[in-house]
């Protein structure tokens, strides 16, 4: 079986700063309850997610000699 490929047009951390902002926005519209704490904390995760990858892709970090 073969897999589908397809190449992304935004780096990782493009995709996740949007897709935690755009759940910043929804959480802003939800009334106070369950699911606007669950949209707050994916969009923490999200963020969270973007920095790290940015942070494991910047030239400072060195592959050990």
């Amino acid at each position: 079986m073969q897999r589908r490929r397809f190449k992304q047009t935004t780096s990782l951390e493009e995709r996740l700063a949007e897709q935690a902002q755009r759940l910043s926005q929804e959480a802003k519209s939800l009334p106070p309850g369950i699911e606007r704490e669950r949209a707050i904390r994916k969009a923490r995760q999200a963020e969270t997610g973007a920095h790290i990858s940015e942070w494991l892709n910047s030239p400072g970090l060195q592959p050990p000699r």
